[in-house]
C-alpha cells in the first residue's frame, strides 16, 4: 500500500483482502465450535449467541469443552479469563495508533480485535505509512472475521451431525494458532515463551479441570519476561 491509497474505502478493502486467506483456518474452527457447543449441553441459540456476543474463538472452544466435562463454574471462568487476557495485550499494542479515535470508534474496534484481526492489522499499523483512515483497515479485517465466524458457527450447529469424523476439523484449531504465532517469533524471548508454554501444555495434559491451560499461559509469560530481562541487561552492559 502506498501513501495515496489511504481513503476509507481503500483501507477497509485492504483489510478485507488481507484477512480473507486466514478464513481457511477460521472456517473449520467455527464449525468445530458449533458442534462442541451443542455437545456441551448448550442449546442451538445459546451456541450461536455466544459466537456473536463473546466472539472469543479459543476461549469459546475451551468453555464448551470444560462446561461439557462438568468442570466447576469457577474453574471454567478462570480458564476462559486467562485465555482472554491476550486481548488486553492486543489492545495495548494497537492503542498508540488508535487512541485519538472517539469512543464510538474505539468500542466497536475493541470488540472486533481478535487474534486473526490483530495479526493482520498490527502489520498495517507498524509497517505501512500512517493514515488518518487506518482504523478502517481494522474494521475490514474484523468484520471479515466476524462474518466468517458467525456463518460457520451456524453451519456447525445446523450441519454438525452430518460432518464426517474423518475430516478431523478439530486439527484446524492448533494449525490456525501456529500460523498466527510463528511469524511473530522474532526474539529469543518470544521463542522462550512459545517453547515453555508448549512444553507445559503437552506435559500437563493429565492435570484435572484442564489446569494445563492456566499453567502454560503463566509459564510462557514468565519465561518470556525472564529472557527479555536477561537480554536487556546484557545489551546494557
Amino acid at each position: 500500500m502506498n501513501t495515496s491509497a489511504t481513503s476509507r474505502h481503500d483501507e477497509f478493502w485492504a483489510g478485507v483482502r488481507a484477512e480473507l486467506p486466514l478464513q481457511l483456518g477460521v472456517a473449520p474452527f467455527g464449525l468445530v465450535f458449533g458442534v462442541l457447543g451443542l455437545a456441551s449441553g448448550l442449546s442451538a441459540w445459546e451456541t450461536i449467541l455466544m459466537s456473536s456476543i463473546v466472539f472469543g474463538g479459543a476461549s469459546q472452544v475451551v468453555f464448551a469443552q470444560l462446561w461439557g466435562g462438568g468442570v466447576p463454574a469457577p474453574v471454567v471462568g478462570a480458564s476462559v479469563s486467562v485465555i482472554n487476557l491476550r486481548h488486553v495485550l492486543y489492545s495495548a499494542s494497537v492503542a498508540p495508533y488508535l487512541r485519538s479515535l472517539p469512543l464510538r470508534w474505539r468500542v466497536p474496534l475493541a470488540y472486533l480485535l481478535t487474534d486473526e484481526a490483530y495479526a493482520v492489522t498490527i502489520n498495517r499499523l507498524r509497517d505501512e505509512p500512517p493514515s488518518p483512515n487506518q482504523h478502517y483497515h481494522l474494521l475490514g479485517t474484523g468484520m471479515t472475521l466476524w462474518i466468517c465466524w458467525q456463518v460457520t458457527t451456524v453451519m456447525g450447529v445446523v450441519f454438525g451431525a452430518t460432518i464426517p469424523e474423518s475430516w478431523s476439523l478439530g486439527f484446524a484449531i492448533p494449525l490456525t494458532f501456529i500460523a498466527l504465532v510463528a511469524p511473530a517469533i522474532r526474539r529469543r524471548a518470544d521463542l522462550a515463551a512459545c517453547l515453555t508454554a508448549g512444553t507445559i501444555a503437552v506435559v500437563g495434559q493429565p492435570l484435572p479441570w484442564k489446569g494445563w491451560i492456566i499453567l502454560a499461559a503463566v509459564g510462557g509469560i514468565l519465561a518470556g519476561w525472564l529472557v527479555h530481562r536477561h537480554d536487556r541487561r546484557r545489551t546494557a552492559s
